[in-house]
């Protein structure tokens, strides 16, 4: 029988590669835009627990520290390519100490 292959994505925070039921996806909300295809409202970045949001997505792994050591190296901030405030950083850090 054939074995399924199991998908693997990189850690922003140290870097090891993972299954990807084993990460936590961070992603950055599409942009809203009017009919001209101005934009109104940037999207945000926040922890996305089921996988399920769309937007552009970046993977952790489920701890503290990598999202810590992730946040101190602005890898979100290259990954997204837009600045991330600390507010957004703050609200990421208490959804996972809850979920831990």
């Amino acid at each position: 029988m054939k074995q399924k292959k199991i998908p693997m994505r990189k850690c922003t925070g140290c870097g090891e590669m993972k299954p990807k039921r084993e990460l936590v996806r961070v992603v950055k909300a599409p942009d809203r835009k009017d009919e001209n295809g101005e934009v109104l409202e940037k999207g945000g970045v926040s922890l996305d627990l089921s996988g399920k949001k769309p937007g552009r997505g970046a993977y952790v792994c489920n701890n503290v520290q990598c999202l810590k050591k992730a946040i101190k190296a602005k890898r979100f901030e290259r990954a997204f390519s837009c600045a991330v405030p600390d507010e957004m950083y703050d609200s990421m850090l208490e959804e996972m100490k809850r979920g831990e």
